[in-house]
């Protein structure tokens, strides 16, 4: 985890867990009927990945980049 902005990673990991996890339980849950959006889930990967590597708002990219 980049220490430096772990609020923002934290964050992007947990959508990216939920939005998984919601749609492995629509796959998993043995009713053919019911299937992932996977626009939706997609959406939600990408934000998640863009958290990941997004920097916190209290960080100056002086520190972020000199460390």
């Amino acid at each position: 985890m980049n220490n430096k902005s772990w609020k923002t990673t934290a964050s992007g990991i947990s959508a990216i867990v939920a939005a998984v996890a919601g749609a492995a339980q629509l796959l998993l849950d043995n009713n053919p009927a019911t299937n992932p959006d996977w626009t939706a889930v997609i959406a939600a990967v990408t934000a998640g990945f863009g958290l990941v590597f997004a920097r916190d708002n209290d960080k100056r990219s002086e520190d972020v980049l000199n460390k």
